[in-house]
């Protein structure tokens, strides 16, 4: 087995791990997380706990005797959705369709954080977007779904809250 192979396997195996130990147990500390992984059987270092840490989106919460333990960040999916829409809110001041193209109009300097959040915001009928300073060209799959676009951007930029 080639050892990158290997390696994201254990990788793969590790997080599991470190999900099963923080639901069975009050974790609070990565030195509590890097022993109780000892135990299992995984030899790990500190900078390997904290990289796990940050790609399993893990925080600390209050458990029940009052002390903080590590809790899978719950609602991830939602947060991150607000915050591209107040992206696309605050960067959106116009666009125009040409065929199956969108061409937006942001404030300067906006382009792309605009369009990395409709790229986050996984509308299906955009195939992707390319950004400058301040215009973005957004492909879209058919001429057809261009107008579909163009009124739920419209509809994300003009609500009051999420979407």
């Amino acid at each position: 087995m080639p050892l990158e192979r290997e390696e994201t396997e254990m990788k793969i195996e590790r997080q599991s791990k470190i999900l099963q130990l923080i639901n069975q147990y009050d974790i609070e500390t990565q030195e509590d997380l890097a022993k109780k992984l000892t135990d299992a059987g995984f030899n790990v270092t500190q900078a390997t706990i904290s990289r796990d840490i940050r790609e399993l989106r893990l925080t600390k919460a209050p458990a029940s005797n009052g002390v903080h333990k590590y809790v899978v960040l719950e609602n991830k999916e939602q947060q991150l959705s607000d915050k591209y829409i107040r992206i696309l809110k605050d960067g959106f001041l116009s666009m125009e369709r040409a065929q199956n193209i969108i061409v937006l109009k942001t404030v300067s300097g906006m382009a792309m954080a605009v369009a990395a959040a409709l790229d986050a915001i996984q509308i299906y009928e955009v195939v992707g977007c390319i950004a400058g300073d301040d215009t973005i060209f957004c492909a879209v799959r058919t001429d057809d779904e261009t107008i579909q676009v163009m009124e739920k951007i419209k509809r994300i930029v003009h609500s009051k809250g999420t979407i």
